[in-house]
């Protein structure tokens, strides 16, 4: 069972520059709006992936480290291309359609974390949850209650008085950040292959690069 991890942050929170210190044989990226990375790599990425192509790929498993860049898209997008249909129907597809998607990637190996970057919402009462389509994943599923770990990207003043891209790994009472007891700081520099590391040791899993991968997947 592979493990599911959400990255859930406002666009320019850092989601994917968190992405800069792994090595182009550790990680591969889906890049679901086709944006480049906002720094200069040599990862690996799809471009313009869609349901299909990362479930295909996720299901070949041939990484131990996959990120969706952003998943918050495939909804959005799809609700787009069905802006014309009618009825309750086309929501309780897309719901489905992601639904799959996540257990998809929890089918894979128990060395393998899969990264999911999501934008976030928040209700009235200021709590934030992800951004979905439609009542059914909120109220019927529950997104957030699939990924055991959390993490809420956020901009900070630092002590220079300039801002700071950190990640939150505890939940304040507004926030979803959440992860086991003792695997993460409370807060830490935005750098998703330190989590990737501390995940693996923390659950002993094996390391992120086993050779032999094909670049596109």
């Amino acid at each position: 069972m592979g493990n599911l991890i959400m990255v859930l942050g406002k666009s320019g929170s850092g989601k994917s520059t968190s992405l800069r210190n792994f090595g182009s044989d550790e990680v591969g990226v889906f890049s679901v709006a086709g944006k480049r990375l906002p720094f200069r790599s040599e990862l690996p990425i799809v471009q313009h992936a869609g349901y299909e192509r990362i479930a295909q790929i996720l299901a070949a498993n041939h990484r131990r480290c996959y990120v969706v860049d952003d998943a918050t898209y495939l909804m959005q997008f799809d609700n787009f291309a069905r802006a014309k249909e009618t009825g309750f129907g086309k929501y309780v597809d897309m719901a489905v359609s992601f639904q799959q998607l996540l257990q998809r990637a929890s089918w894979t190996s128990e060395d393998t974390n899969v990264y999911f970057m999501m934008h976030p919402d928040t209700n009235d009462m200021g709590v934030e949850k992800p951004k979905t389509i439609g009542k059914l994943l909120d109220e019927k599923l529950c997104v957030e209650g699939l990924f055991p770990i959390v993490i809420d990207a956020r901009v900070v003043q630092g002590e220079d008085g300039r801002p700071r891209h950190v990640f939150v790994t505890e939940n304040d009472g507004t926030n979803l950040a959440k992860a086991p007891m003792g695997m993460l700081p409370p807060v830490m520099d935005n750098d998703l292959r330190a989590i990737d590391a501390a995940i693996r040791e923390y659950w002993s899993m094996a390391p992120i690069v086993k050779g032999g991968e094909d670049a596109e997947s």
